[in-house]
């Protein structure tokens, strides 16, 4: 994601945050994208901590799949391949299907009405990158939760792990923020007429149109590429 990350912050400490949540968090902003070198005592300076923390993050990010330990160039951010990436989203398809047809059921109106008022702030911070990779994670995590199945989170998790290192937000693309909300909002339709197939429909319709999006990012980075 490129216009839609925040720059790196050399001054302050991590003041709460581990090294593990600050690199996944500059992993997430593209502040390290693909390809990117971890470098332990660039990276201890940038945080303020000691390479120990430094080290420990890395391996960790290295044993969930996000780096690779490259001969010669040591940790580096790992890039997703064109089959990772078209196998990821069949997955998150599949997942957040089924998750909006467990919260037809089981999604408080308080939960509801958060989701109404997600999709209200997207709609109104187009023009915004920043704005609407973050409210779009919001939602999609609320409905998660909504849907009200630990086994349903816990491999969910997975793949938004794996999502941290897919590249450009979809919102960078032209009227791509705008066919979002609308596709929410046919989400938040099935799911507050409580009809668990056409909140599943409606969710698997988006998630292959934001497949379709990622196509259209990737033929523009190969594009740059030549």
């Amino acid at each position: 994601m490129t216009s839609d990350r925040p720059g790196p912050d050399t001054a302050r400490p991590l003041q709460g945050q581990s090294a593990y949540e600050r690199l996944c968090e500059d992993i997430r902003s593209g502040v390290l994208r693909p390809g990117a070198r971890l470098l332990e005592t660039e990276i201890a300076e940038r945080l303020q901590v000691s390479r120990t923390p430094v080290r420990e993050a890395i391996r960790r990010l290295e044993a969930e799949g996000l780096v690779d330990h490259q001969p010669r160039t040591g940790a580096v951010v790992r890039k997703l391949d064109y089959p990772e990436i078209m196998e990821l989203y069949e997955m998150r398809t599949v997942l957040e299907g089924t998750a909006a047809r467990l919260a037809a059921r089981a999604a408080s109106d308080m939960e509801l009405e958060e989701l109404r008022r997600i999709n209200t702030e997207m709609e109104e911070s187009t023009g915004d990158p920043h704005a609407l990779v973050r409210l779009n994670r919001q939602f999609h995590a609320r409905l998660m939760d909504a849907a009200r199945n630990r086994f349903l989170l816990k491999a969910a998790s997975a793949v938004e792990k794996t999502l941290l290192i897919i590249g450009r937000s979809n919102m960078e693309l032209p009227d791509r923020a705008r066919e979002a909300v609308m596709e929410h909002a046919s989400v938040v339709a099935g799911l507050t007429a409580r009809d668990g197939i056409g909140a599943e429909t409606a969710m698997r319709a988006h998630l292959e149109n934001a497949q379709l999006a990622r196509l259209r990012l990737l033929r523009k980075d190969l594009e740059g590429e030549e």
